[in-house]
């Protein structure tokens, strides 16, 4: 079994989605995808939540703006007997989600801070839940799964936190002695284990959710899949020389996320390093690229 992650590039438009779906395809064995936003929507979702709360109503232009993106994108990907239901979901979760969120928000100058931030949390994960539901209707036979049931996070003193070990043993229960050979989850998304309330892992976290997967299944691999061909000697935007880096130790990937390297989100690394589980980083776009590898010495 493995683990497929794609990004927000990887799922954002027809084209990128037409190889997320190939590549996909092209796996014999039972794959769990793990998808992120739509490119560029958890900013949408971010900026709206501003907007809303200084009572500035250009937020609902935006939100429709977002709901046309994502029904374009079903017209064109998902076949045409599916799409009626998940236009339905993608509606439901804009019409009476997101809407009523930004309109208590518009509508209330004294909310309380801890309830804007929990406000906040729920409406930033809509993005996961939306891509996942297009790309569990575009392939078939795809089981979908809700990343909060499984991904839990707690609240210590100064911050919030993974729940590792109701975490592993709740994937566990989610995809153990399940036949079907395609799994679509969202990446991001969790819950408070303690009031079931929506948080999430932090930017980036869809890597994480990923990994956190892939080593409580003790799955074959973990694949990154980005915009970009691996790791990089150099940042290739400022320097023509760079090249991939064929493959590297986990010590040295955390070095180079730790430093600031943007294609993996530095918590990543640990918990498919303990299982001694390889990660492959590829490119949605130039699929049959090496990629880079990182893995035990």
């Amino acid at each position: 079994m493995k683990v497929l992650k794609f990004g927000g590039t990887s799922v954002g438009s027809a084209h990128s989605l037409n190889h997320v779906k190939e590549i996909v395809a092209a796996c014999p064995q039972q794959v769990i995808v793990v998808v992120s936003a739509l490119g560029g929507v958890t900013n949408q979702l971010i900026e709206m939540t501003r907007m809303a709360q200084a009572h500035d109503s250009n937020y609902e232009a935006m939100l429709q703006q977002v709901k046309i993106r994502h029904h374009d994108l079903i017209g064109q990907m998902v076949p045409e007997q599916r799409q009626h239901e998940c236009r339905q979901v993608i509606d439901t979760f804009i019409d009476e989600g997101l809407a009523s969120f930004y309109s208590l928000l518009y509508a209330n100058d004294e909310l309380a801070p801890d309830f804007i931030d929990r406000l906040s949390d729920a409406i930033v994960c809509h993005g996961e839940i939306m891509s996942s539901a297009i790309v569990t209707a575009m392939i078939d036979d795809a089981v979908p799964h809700f990343s909060p049931n499984f991904i839990k996070t707690m609240d210590t003193v100064t911050q919030r936190v993974l729940d590792a070990e109701t975490t592993e043993r709740l994937i566990r229960e989610e995809f153990e002695h399940r036949t079907e050979r395609v799994h679509v989850a969202q990446g991001f998304i969790a819950a408070d284990v303690e009031t079931g309330e929506k948080t999430n892992l932090g930017r980036g976290g869809s890597d994480f959710t990923a990994a956190l997967i892939a080593a409580a299944l003790d799955a074959e691999c973990l694949e990154i899949w980005t915009d970009v061909d691996g790791f990089m000697t150099a940042d290739p935007r400022t320097d023509p020389t760079a090249t991939v880096i064929p493959s590297m130790t986990y010590a040295e990937a955390q070095r180079m996320c730790d430093a600031g390297a943007k294609v993996i989100y530095p918590p990543t690394i640990a918990p498919v390093a303990l299982k001694h589980i390889p990660v492959w980083v590829k490119n949605t776009f130039n699929p049959t690229a090496p990629g880079t590898v990182i893995e035990d010495d």
